[in-house]
C-alpha cells in the first residue's frame, strides 16, 4: 500500500513543562500526516473534496503505542501508510521515528463521508475505485 514520510521539528509549544511532547500532539501530527499522505498520492484534501463530492475522511477509531519520549529541539520522521482499504473505510498506520528508534506507533480507522441526501448530516460513502488505486500504490 501507499506510504509517505514527513519530518516534524519539535517546538516548545508541542511540549509539556518538562520539554517532552504532550501526547495529544502525536494525534495532531498523525492527522496531518494522513492528509499529507493523500496529497502525496495526488489527492490534496481540497481537490479530493471538490473532485469526488465528499466532505472528508473523519476518524472513527484511533490509538497509539508510546515507546520512547520525544523532546523539544528534536526532529522526528513520521512514516504513514495505508494498511487496509475497505468499502467506505480505510486504516492508516503511523511510525514516528526518532533517529533509528521507534518512538510512537499510531493507528487510525477513517471513513470517507459525504453530506447526507436528506440534509441530516454526513454519511459514509464508498471509496471510489480511482482513490483506491491511488492509495494502493
Amino acid at each position: 500500500m501507499f506510504s509517505n514520510t514527513r519530518r516534524v521539528e519539535i517546538e516548545w509549544g508541542h511540549c509539556d513543562p518538562a520539554g517532552i511532547v504532550f501526547y495529544p500532539r502525536y494525534f495532531e501530527w498523525f492527522d496531518a500526516s494522513t492528509a499529507h499522505l493523500f496529497a502525496a498520492a495526488g489527492l490534496p484534501k481540497p481537490e479530493l473534496i471538490a473532485r469526488f463530492g465528499v466532505v472528508g475522511f473523519p476518524m472513527v477509531d484511533t490509538r497509539a503505542v508510546f515507546h520512547i519520549p520525544s523532546r523539544f529541539g528534536e526532529t522526528v520522521e513520521i512514516e504513514t501508510r495505508i494498511a487496509r482499504l475497505g468499502r467506505s473505510s480505510f486504516e492508516v498506520e503511523h511510525r514516528l521515528m526518532r533517529g533509528e528508534k521507534l518512538a510512537v506507533e499510531g493507528f487510525e480507522k477513517r471513513v470517507l463521508v459525504r453530506r447526507a441526501a436528506d440534509g441530516s448530516g454526513i454519511e459514509a460513502c464508498p471509496i471510489p475505485r480511482e482513490i483506491k488505486e491511488m492509495l494502493a500504490g
